[in-house]
C-alpha cells in the first residue's frame, strides 16, 4: 500500500511542475519553451548533485578533500558546477531584469568545466520574447523539487520529471514534437521484444534518446534474469552492458537526447550530430550493431535519394535495390540491415504501407528480405498512437541469422501479430498500450522465438506463417492476412487513399480554375453602353 502512495505522489509532482511551468509560458511558442523548461531542469539535477557532494567534501576538509576541486566531482560521476552556475546563487537573483544573461553565463560555464556537455545546455534566457518576471518565477518553482541529490536519483525523480515534460511537450507541439519523441509504450514494446541485454545499441534517427533510455531501465528491471542469463558478468552494472550509438539531424533534438542521457549517466559519447543526417553523412559508417531500435520519419519523400543510387547499402541483400527516391522507407530498412553484425537484431516502427506497396521496387526489395531470411516478426499496430501522424503504423523485426544458437532455429517461418484492436484512450486524440498489452505482444513473440516457449497460434491475433504462404500472397507482410481477419479491412491503404484523394481534388480545382477564367474572359468581352 505504501509503494502506491509513493508513486501518486511522484507522479503529482510531475504533473503539479508541469501546470505551473505552462501557465508561465504565456505566449511563447512551445517548441522554443521547451527548451527553456528542460535546460532549467537538468541545471537544477546537476546543481543538486553538485552541491550534495560539495558538502560532503566540506566535511572532509580536515582530510585533505578540496570542495572546489573539479576532479573530486569527476571521480563522482557528478558535473562540476562553477560558483556562478549554482543554483542558489541564481535562486538568489531570480527577480533581477539580468536574469536571462545569467542563466545563459551559468550555462556556458558550466561547458567549459565538464567536457562532455560542449555545445549541448541550451543559452536561450537573454532574448527579449522570453519575459524575465516568468523566468524567475520559473526558476522558483524548478528551485522548489529536489531532483539531483543521491535519494532522489535512487528513485528516478528527474527522469520522471524529465519524460513527464518530454510527451506534454510533444502533444503541446503536436505533429512537429513527434519528431522528437515516440511515444513511451511503443518503445517500451520495442525494446521488451528485443531484449537488448548486452551489446551495441543503434538508433541512427534517435530523437530525444527515448530508445536507450528505455534500454537501461530493460536491463535493470530484468536484473535477476541477466543475472541468470550471463552468470560470469554479475559485477557489470547494466550502464556498462550495452554501448549506445546514435545520430540526430536536428541540432536541438541531438541537444535533449544528450541531456536526457547524462541524467541518467548513461555514455552519450556516440550520439552524434549532423545536418545532412544518417543518409547522406553517416555517422557511424564502420559500426555493426547487435541492436537496432528505431523510428524513422513515416514515408520521408525529402531524404536526397537521387543523389544515392549508387550507394554500396543497397547492396546488402547481394544484389543492388535501390529504394525509391520518393519514400524513405525501405532506405531506413536496408540503412539498418547495413549497420546490423552477423548476428544482430532490429525493431523499429514503419508505416504500415510498407507491407503492402509495390511502388518503385519496394515490392522486389520486400520479396529479397523474405527470400534471404531476414524478416522474423512483423506487428500490426492500433491507430492513434503517434503524436505526429494518423498514418497506421506496424513494427518489423529483422533478424541477421535465425539459426546462431541463442534461439531456436526459425528458417521458413515468420511470426505475424495483430495488435490493431489492442490499447485504450489516454484522450480523444491519442491511445497507448498498457503493461498488460506489452506484455502479451513480447511474451508472443519470446514464446515462438525461444527454444522452449510453447507457442500456439491464437487465431485472430498471432500465426507463425511459412515462407511458402507468404509467396502465395505476393509477399505481402500485413498481419491479417495471416491471422485470420478480414482482408478487406487489412489490406485498405490510407496513403495509397490519400494520394488519390488529393490527385482527384487537385484535378477538380484545375478544372473549376480554368471554368473561372473562361468566365472571367467572356464577361470581359460584354460592352456595357454609356450613359
Amino acid at each position: 500500500m505504501a509503494r502506491i502512495k509513493k508513486t501518486e505522489q511522484e507522479e503529482a509532482l510531475e504533473k503539479k511542475l508541469w501546470k505551473a511551468a505552462d501557465k508561465l509560458r504565456k505566449n511563447m511558442d512551445a517548441a522554443e519553451y521547451k527548451h527553456v523548461v528542460l535546460g532549467l531542469i537538468f541545471l537544477k539535477y546537476i546543481s543538486d548533485a553538485f552541491e550534495e557532494q560539495y558538502k560532503k567534501l566540506v566535511d572532509q576538509k580536515n582530510e585533505g578533500a578540496d570542495p572546489e576541486d573539479r576532479n573530486e566531482y569527476v571521480a563522482e560521476k557528478v558535473f562540476y558546477v562553477p560558483p556562478s552556475a549554482r543554483w542558489k546563487w541564481l535562486q538568489g537573483r531570480a527577480t533581477l531584469p539580468t536574469i536571462g544573461k545569467d542563466v545563459d553565463d551559468a550555462m556556458d560555464a558550466i561547458e567549459k568545466d565538464n567536457p562532455s556537455l560542449q555545445g549541448v545546455l541550451p543559452k536561450v534566457y537573454a532574448q527579449e520574447k522570453l519575459d524575465k518576471t516568468s523566468l524567475g518565477g520559473l526558476i522558483n518553482l524548478v528551485g522548489s523539487a529536489t531532483l539531483g541529490t543521491k535519494e532522489a536519483q535512487s528513485k528516478d525523480v528527474l527522469g520522471r520529471v524529465f519524460e513527464y515534460f518530454l510527451g506534454e511537450f510533444a502533444l503541446a507541439e503536436g505533429k512537429k514534437g513527434g519528431q522528437f519523441y515516440t511515444p513511451g509504450s511503443v518503445v517500451k514494446l520495442l525494446v521488451a521484444m528485443l531484449e537488448p541485454y548486452e551489446g551495441r545499441v543503434f538508433d541512427p534517427c534517435c530523437g530525444s534518446g527515448g530508445m536507450f533510455v528505455q534500454s537501461e531501465k530493460f536491463i535493470e528491471a530484468h536484473q535477476d534474469y541477466y543475472n541468470k542469463y550471463n552468470a560470469k558478468k554479475l559485477a557489470i552494472g547494466p550502464k556498462d552492458r550495452i554501448s549506445i550509438f546514435g545520430q540526430e539531424s536536428n541540432q536541438t533534438t541531438w541537444r535533449l537526447a544528450k541531456m536526457n542521457l547524462a541524467i541518467r549517466g548513461i555514455d552519450s559519447s556516440n550520439i552524434r550530430w549532423n545536418n545532412e543526417g544518417s543518409f547522406l553523412n553517416d555517422a557511424h559508417k564502420d559500426l555493426k550493431a547487435d541492436y537496432i531500435i528505431a523510428n524513422p520519419p513515416f514515408n520521408d519523400s525529402d531524404w536526397s535519394g537521387e543523389l544515392l543510387r549508387d550507394d554500396t547499402r543497397w547492396k546488402v541483400l547481394g544484389e543492388t535495390l535501390p529504394p525509391p527516391v520518393g519514400n524513405a522507407n525501405y532506405a531506413w530498412i536496408l540503412h539498418f540491415l547495413y549497420h546490423l553484425a552477423p548476428s544482430g537484431q532490429a525493431g523499429f516502427v514503419l508505416s504500415k504501407g510498407s507491407l503492402t506497396t509495390n511502388t518503385s521496387g519496394e515490392g522486389e526489395i520486400r520479396k529479397a528480405l523474405v527470400e534471404h531470411e531476414l524478416v522474423d516478426c512483423i506487428v500490426n499496430l492500433p491507430t492513434k498512437l503517434f503524436l505526429n501522424t494518423q498514418i497506421p503504423a506496424c513494427l518489423w523485426f529483422l533478424s541477421r541469422n535465425k539459426t546462431n544458437g541463442k534461439y531456436r532455429k526459425r528458417e521458413n517461418e515468420i511470426l505475424f501479430v495483430d495488435a490493431r484492436n489492442m490499447g485504450h484512450l489516454i484522450n480523444r486524440k491519442n491511445r497507448e498500450l498498457s503493461e498488460v498489452d506489452i506484455n502479451k505482444i513480447s511474451e508472443t513473440y519470446h514464446r515462438w522465438r525461444n527454444p522452449e516457449g510453447k507457442y500456439e497460434d491464437v487465431a485472430g491475433f498471432c500465426k507463425a506463417t511459412t515462407l511458402d504462404e507468404v509467396r502465395k500472397l505476393n509477399y505481402v507482410l500485413t498481419p491479417g492476412r495471416y491471422v485470420g481477419l478480414a482482408e478487406e479491412e487489412d489490406d485498405f491503404n490510407f496513403e495509397e487513399r490519400f494520394i488519390a484523394l488529393k490527385a482527384e481534388l487537385e484535378k477538380q480545382m484545375t478544372e473549376e480554375a480554368e471554368l473561372n477564367k473562361r468566365i472571367l474572359e467572356n464577361l470581359s468581352r460584354i460592352i456595357i453602353p454609356k450613359k
